[in-house]
């Protein structure tokens, strides 16, 4: 009798291993009908907000979704590509991870597929791993777009990623990054981005009271306090590019943005500190985020226009914000180093 086979028909099936770069997500549109459910979801992660939900939830549904929705969706609208109003492109975050994901393609050429997914929103991380697993891919790698380690970001997306894993019954093989925060193509696309901003404004003189700041994300100092080692992770990557580009003493501050509720964050604060130094008649201040990948709200919008704002309303001079990452050749030599690592033996 010959013997039966129930095994699927392996012809057609993608067997190359995938790489899924994970971005925090974006709305869809720059409306409060679109921010609403994507603060929802962000808000609702308990890596984010850690309260219990019982106490979390009235506050979130009764407060926050109620009057942030419409703010948000006016500073989205700001920095939202022209054009493009209606199209999960028009967000800065998803057009820039499109365009890492699209040329880390052809860095590291067809032996691998490289997929993009986002923690919160569109296409979203679970649904990215189940069309990979249903197309033949069982090897999964997983970048998520965070330079420094923090439960919040990194950890919320390789959570996620679990999530899958514990409803699958058929689970793929997983490989995670944790971070790269002293990777040496990382320092040195952050240092070539300021070097190249340089060559056409000058290098800041501290001794004229100009300044550089390193503007990271923020996390709660409860976070901090209980073992969170962000905030280590951001001092090393400052260290590294200090010493990379010769920084002389008082030019460079490390600061931290992005700060919201009552609750106290991790600082020095850099919206405290552009206030401080407009105040102090600074005549130049640089800024760079060495955290984000891709220009986001937090860049576009917080930085390069609250910031400014405040700082020149304040007395002081020019204010450059120094992009870094994108498409640029240095953000795509991070991604490419990081995803070799991560792949090794794989392809």
């Amino acid at each position: 009798m010959p013997l039966s086979l129930t095994a699927p028909d392996p012809r057609g099936a993608d067997e190359r291993p995938a790489l899924i770069l994970a971005n925090l997500g974006t709305p869809s549109a720059p409306t409060a009908r679109a921010v609403r459910p994507f603060l929802r979801e962000f808000l609702s992660d308990r890596r984010i907000v850690e309260t219990h939900p019982l106490l979390w939830r009235p506050v979130l549904e009764g407060i926050i979704l109620r009057a942030r929705p419409r703010a948000s969706a006016a500073k989205y609208a700001t920095i939202w590509r022209p054009g493009e109003e209606t199209s999960r492109s028009g967000s800065p975050l998803m057009h820039y991870s499109q365009r890492q994901g699209e040329l880390l393609q052809e860095e590291l050429g067809e032996s691998v597929q490289v997929r993009v997914a986002m923690r919160y929103g569109q296409p979203a991380l679970r649904r990215v791993m189940g069309e990979l697993m249903e197309a033949g891919c069982h090897r999964i790698a997983l970048m998520p777009l965070y330079p420094q380690y923090a439960a919040s970001s990194a950890g919320t997306v390789v959570d996620e990623a679990a999530r899958f894993i514990l409803a699958s019954r058929n689970q793929p093989e997983l490989r995670t990054i944790r971070s790269f925060e002293t990777a040496p193509a990382y320092i040195e696309a952050l240092a070539t981005a300021l070097e190249q901003h340089w060559q056409i404004h000058g290098r800041p003189d501290p001794a004229a009271g100009e300044r550089l700041l390193l503007s990271f994300h923020s996390i709660p100092q409860a976070m901090h306090d209980a073992g969170d080692p962000y905030r280590a992770e951001c001092e090393r990557t400052a260290q590294l590019l200090s010493r990379r580009l010769d920084l002389p003493e008082g030019l460079a501050q490390l600061t931290f943005q992005s700060v919201f509720g009552p609750a106290a964050w991790i600082g020095p604060a850099t919206i405290d500190t552009v206030s401080e130094l407009g105040r102090a008649g600074c005549p130049r201040l640089d800024v760079i985020c060495p955290g984000f990948v891709s220009d986001c709200l937090e860049t576009l919008e917080e930085i390069n226009q609250l910031n400014r704002e405040t700082f020149t309303t304040a007395g002081g001079g020019s204010f450059h914000y120094v992009p870094w990452g994108n498409d640029s050749d240095g953000a795509i030599a991070t991604l490419a180093q990081q995803a070799r690592k991560v792949l090794a033996g794989w392809i």
